[in-house]
């Protein structure tokens, strides 16, 4: 077994920090987790406290304290809001993951590559450059490390989707169960259908976010994170039908917008952007450099559908002990 690390994930509560954590508790490390969430630790080595992870928190939290490794799973809706964060977490760590995502890849390369062509470049339609909260804040931060910081300290992880008991993602939102539950059917794009979706287990995200640790050669480094597995958004609609008996109708745009229509609604540009700009396009991912720096091979990932599996069976037993 690897020498004992220490490791802080800050905002690590929810899907990906889950799976981040047991991961690293497998491999023999020991994790703090910063988190709002009322969390009981079930493990010797892994403690949580719940506090909002704001700059003074932060401050005082980390006075004293080294780590060799903080995962920051927070997202800043500006870069110039997460510019105070940076030099106190890289001082007090020796390696800083910072979460940005595939949402700031453009529709220009197939399969993606982590130098693929970014929104935040080729887009510049003023409205949507100045006023999207997700994919161009996390493309800002991430040029804000290559040209303003040490690149010795930090990697940057660009997650696909990471579906889990908390968040299940069927192309633009969480309805699938709830649709199933009732018994009605889910609308769903036909020029969606044969998209590559993307999206992945939870588990196989923090899989992939826990073995960048320690790795000098993910220093000064982007990876986009996936298992690579290729599903398209039919796929998965069908996997959900075999597992949960959704069913799902695929329909041309205006029927979908009609039945949907806060994708398309003026006071919701966030959505109608995530659509016209992520969900929209075919999401395919070569996965290559992440594998090779941290060893991982296809075989070391758990399928999608036995991934969905074992999330829809923690939901229900999680409905049965609120009942």
């Amino acid at each position: 077994m690897s020498e004992r690390k220490k490791v802080l994930l800050i905002a690590g509560g929810g899907t990906l920090g889950t799976y981040t954590a047991r991961e690293l508790l497998e491999k023999g490390h020991s994790v703090d987790v910063i988190c709002l969430e009322d969390k009981v630790s079930c493990h010797p080595n892994l403690t949580f406290i719940k506090a909002d992870a704001d700059l003074k928190f932060l401050e005082s939290y980390l006075e004293n304290k080294h780590y060799d490794g903080i995962v920051n799973f927070l997202h800043y809706t500006t870069l110039e809001s997460y510019k105070p964060f940076h030099p106190l977490l890289t001082a007090h760590t020796d390696q800083l993951i910072f979460l940005s995502s595939y949402r700031i890849y453009a529709n220009e390369q197939h399969p993606i590559t982590e130098s693929a062509p970014r929104l935040l470049d080729l887009y510049k339609d003023e409205e949507y450059q100045q006023n999207e909260t997700y994919a161009l804040p996390k493309a800002r931060c991430e040029d804000y490390l290559r040209n303003e910081t040490d690149n010795s300290k930090w990697t940057i992880v660009r997650p696909v989707i990471s579906f889990s008991a908390n968040r299940f993602d069927l192309v633009m939102g969480g309805w699938p169960i709830g649709c199933a539950m009732n018994r009605e059917p889910l609308y769903l794009p036909e020029m969606c259908r044969n998209l590559v979706a993307g999206l992945d287990w939870a588990g196989n995200s923090g899989k992939l976010i826990a073995s960048l640790l320690f790795k000098e050669a993910a220093l000064g480094e982007a990876f986009t994170i996936s298992s690579a597995q290729g599903l398209t958004w039919g796929d998965v609609a069908d996997l959900y039908t075999e597992l949960l008996g959704l069913e799902v109708k695929w329909v041309d745009m205006e029927t979908y917008l009609d039945k949907y229509p806060f994708i398309k609604a003026e006071n919701n540009k966030q959505v109608n952007w995530q659509f016209i700009y992520d969900r929209a396009w075919s999401r395919d991912i070569d996965n290559s450099k992440v594998l090779a720096v941290t060893g991982l091979k296809k075989e070391d990932f758990t399928p999608i559908r036995e991934g969905l599996r074992t999330e829809l069976l923690i939901y229900q037993e999680r409905r049965q002990h609120q009942k």
